[in-house]
């Protein structure tokens, strides 16, 4: 205020700065020509005083004020800075405690991509096929021939030991092959054999020697990381990496749509997912991608993609066994004895007819799920064992099997002469009593067309099974 306005008490100087207001008319100044007396001015000179005074007491006010603003408004300043300070400190506190509660991982998919890849792989399985040629369909006795038929399919690497890299997919990726590779990171294929096998669990372990294996793809291959799936929330993102229609590894993206999900089986019913523990995901899972890997943002595997539903209603819809559910028969079959096929000619045999019970039979009549052995051959191996007709058989060797072509498959890994666990299902009146029998093998008569792949079972009528379905299914 002092720099606007100057006040000085000498009265000359008063009245020189305020002279008297002129008029219209008055070129002299003054009220209208005339001077004032004594009087008017001790009372101007009064009114001077007051008014400076008024000032003065303004100015210092003023001053006051702003010293005292200046003096709160640093003040205050401080302390919305040490508020925002504190503000910020309990944001990144939260946000530590919520990272370290939550677990969502830190990764991107580029960073997941990169360092999941070398631990997953690409399987190729070869068999060989009968099938039938066009014009056969319209013959009584159509003409079958022979044909090599290639499938594809995904792995992940889970581990090694003395003699072997040891690597999970889906049993129904390498089911009936005949012969097995596995293309790894650096594009180097090489042959694979069956560890172990789990149908029923839709898993399986194939071993590649260590011995076949260059150093150089030695050095760019991984062991994958495993998580925990029972903490996975709807909603989270995930990571599917696999061999997607057989052009290589390929990265797909979304986000857990259910968890704990079942299924009865595929659209395709080639795998029978009844009681397994599935993870539902929107990322796209498509054929090939079957036997790789679900990570979620740390990078680790928490599924092994297994499924998918398809069709015009269906959208977006796929499945992964949920790793923590799958631990157990991953170690059991990593830890089984590596086989492989033997020949023809020392090819097993158990002895019986039979075929499998369905899913409906085994609903609907409380039939255990399995192979029926509608009749055993006098003197082969399940005659001397103890194994009768109308039983079942639940498992082979520590395998469960739930229809003839499984129970066929393995024999074509046993030679004749040895020696196997086989737990069957006796018929009591009541229900069915659980036995293990010591069987051994007798030798497979490969000439006998009885060979052939039998039908699932589904008719049931008085206690017996149709024999008449069964007896051209010997094994």
């Amino acid at each position: 205020m002092s720099d606007m306005y100057s006040y000085d008490n000498n009265e000359n100087n008063f009245e020189n700065q305020y002279p008297e207001p002129s008029c219209p008319g008055n070129h002299n100044g003054g009220f209208h020509g005339r001077k004032p007396d004594e009087k008017m001015k001790k009372l101007i000179r009064k009114a001077g005083a007051i008014v400076l005074s008024a000032a003065l007491f303004g100015a210092v006010a003023a001053g006051t004020f702003q010293g005292i603003n200046h003096m709160s408004g640093a003040r205050t300043v401080d302390v919305l800075a040490n508020q925002s300070q504190t503000e910020e400190t309990s944001q990144n506190l939260l946000k530590a405690t919520s990272s370290a509660t939550n677990n969502k991982g830190s990764l991107d998919v580029t960073d997941i991509a990169k360092a999941a890849m070398p631990s997953v792989v690409a399987i190729t399985s070869k068999s060989v096929q009968e099938v039938e040629d066009y014009y056969g369909m319209f013959r009584r006795h159509g003409y079958v021939q022979q044909e090599e038929v290639e499938s594809c399919g995904s792995g992940i690497i889970i581990g090694k030991n003395d003699s072997e890299l040891l690597i999970v997919t889906n049993n129904h990726v390498i089911e009936g092959a005949d012969t097995l590779s596995v293309c790894f990171a650096d594009e180097q294929a090489y042959e694979a054999v069956v560890k172990g096998t789990d149908s029923g669990k839709d898993l399986a372990v194939v071993a590649v020697p260590l011995e076949r294996i260059s150093s150089d793809t030695m050095s760019q291959i991984s062991i994958a990381v495993m998580g925990d799936s029972s903490k996975l929330e709807v909603g989270e993102q995930v990571v599917a990496i696999g061999n997607a229609l057989g052009y290589g590894q390929s990265v797909t993206t979304g986000i857990v749509s259910a968890v704990n999900r079942t299924l009865d089986e595929t659209e395709d019913g080639e795998a029978n997912y009844d009681g397994i523990s599935l993870i539902q995901t929107d990322a796209a899972i498509n054929p090939g991608n079957s036997g790789g890997a679900l990570l979620n943002m740390d990078g680790q595997v928490i599924g092994i993609n297994s499924a998918k539903l398809s069709s015009t209603e269906v959208e977006g819809m796929g499945y992964a066994i949920s790793i923590n559910d799958a631990y157990d028969t991953i170690e059991s079959l990593m830890n089984e004895e590596t086989r492989t096929k033997v020949d023809a000619a020392d090819q097993a045999s158990i002895g019986i007819m039979g075929t499998g019970v369905s899913s409906e039979a085994a609903e609907a009549y409380g039939i255990p799920s399995g192979v029926f052995v509608s009749e055993v051959i006098e003197g082969g191996a399940a005659d001397q064992a103890g194994i009768t007709a109308n039983s079942v058989i639940t498992a082979f060797d520590g395998k469960a099997v739930s229809d003839i072509s499984e129970l066929k498959e393995l024999l074509e890994y046993y030679k004749a002469g040895e020696t196997v666990e086989v737990t069957v299902q006796e018929p009591n009146g009541n229900g069915y009593t659980e036995k293990t029998c010591s069987l051994t093998l007798g030798k497979a008569d490969t000439t006998d067309s009885g060979e052939t792949e039998g039908s699932s079972l589904s008719d049931y009528n008085s206690g017996l099974f149709d024999r008449q379905r069964n007896s051209n299914n010997p094994t």
